[in-house]
């Protein structure tokens, strides 16, 4: 059963640049989005910065209305039945905001249980169980402005599951988390879905919807570019071989260099904290490495390995080499 449905979303806006904003151009950031979401499963929107991940994810929750196209969630049109779709759902959006720095977490869990309209004698028993459940139990009293953003991203995950929605709508919920933090909130996502509940996820972290998700909709400039479950996802690369390097100062003529070999199909960059990891997808295995290794002779390398292709793999080659 399908407890999402997507048909044809189209999303426009007016992005307004230069002095006073006069220049208006017309954007569309959703260009006919199709899919739908399977009641009880973990489901993973993937895509590049700008691709429309975050677009989508408003329109679901009723924060965006889009320009066409129709949307179902739990039964409810995401624009006719907001007002009754709202109370069933949940969400995290990415990033700190939110909640109220100068309370405490649990007086932020009794304002928005307040909002909720959940009665006082029955939030209080729930605020202390979503605080253990969250790991916050021993600050639940602090004020949020001394949280770590690990602990804030913590306290979203309790608010939002305070009326007991059936959906959570996970925006990037591990960004700029620690591993710990990261592992943490993994493994409570689990824990969600083990309870009954469907979870619609957001991520730029390629491991990570590997690890949680059922399915998959890689979406890139607007348009669903795949969607499959991980596994099959990654055959789409069964035929590659990857060299990963970490070089330091590549030049862009020595990507072009390498993009000239015969065998390569894809080249992708990401930066690490000054360090450059560059991802070269090739048909030839080791056999490619000699040329790889001539053409980075005058740049500083670290290492350099030859490995079996990932779901990341996979990613680069659907969206053509972007990597965020």
């Amino acid at each position: 059963m399908s407890t999402i449905c997507i048909k044809n979303i189209h999303h426009t806006y007016i992005s307004k640049s230069g002095i006073f904003g006069r220049k208006r151009k017309e954007v569309e950031a959703l260009k006919g989005i199709s899919f739908t979401v399977n009641e009880g499963e973990i489901f993973g929107l993937l895509g590049p910065n700008g691709a429309g991940k975050t677009t989508m994810v408003k329109i679901l929750i009723t924060l965006l209305i889009p320009s066409s196209g129709s949307a179902t969630v739990l039964g409810y049109n995401v624009v006719s039945d907001a007002a009754k779709l709202r109370p069933l759902i949940g969400f995290v959006l990415g990033g700190e905001r939110g909640v109220y720095w100068r309370l405490s977490g649990r007086e932020n869990l009794r304002y928005f249980a307040d909002l909720y309209g959940i009665p006082p004698a029955e939030s209080s028993k729930r605020i202390s169980q979503l605080l253990e459940l969250v790991g916050l139990s021993k600050r639940g009293d602090d004020k949020v402005e001394g949280y770590s953003r690990g602990m804030k991203q913590r306290l979203h995950i309790a608010r939002c599951l305070l009326h007991n929605p059936r959906i959570l709508f996970l925006d990037e919920p591990t960004l700029g988390l620690d591993p710990v933090g990261a592992r943490e909130m993994r493994s409570l996502i689990k824990q969600f879905q083990e309870e009954g509940r469907t979870i619609f996820l957001t991520t730029h972290y390629m491991f990570e919807a590997d690890e949680l998700c059922d399915r998959v909709a890689v979406i890139s400039k607007g348009t669903v570019a795949a969607l499959d479950s991980p596994r099959e996802l990654k055959r789409f690369v069964a035929d590659l071989h990857v060299i990963e390097c970490e070089v330091y100062g590549i030049l862009p003529r020595q990507i072009e260099r390498i993009k000239t070999i015969a065998s390569v199909t894809d080249v992708a960059i990401r930066d690490e904290d000054g360090t450059q990891r560059v991802f070269i997808h090739t048909k030839e295995g080791g056999a490619a490495m000699p040329r790889v290794i001539s053409i980075l002779e005058d740049t500083r390398v670290g290492n350099i390995n030859l490995r079996e292709p990932t779901l990341e793999d996979a990613y680069v080659r659907l969206v053509g080499g972007e990597i965020d």
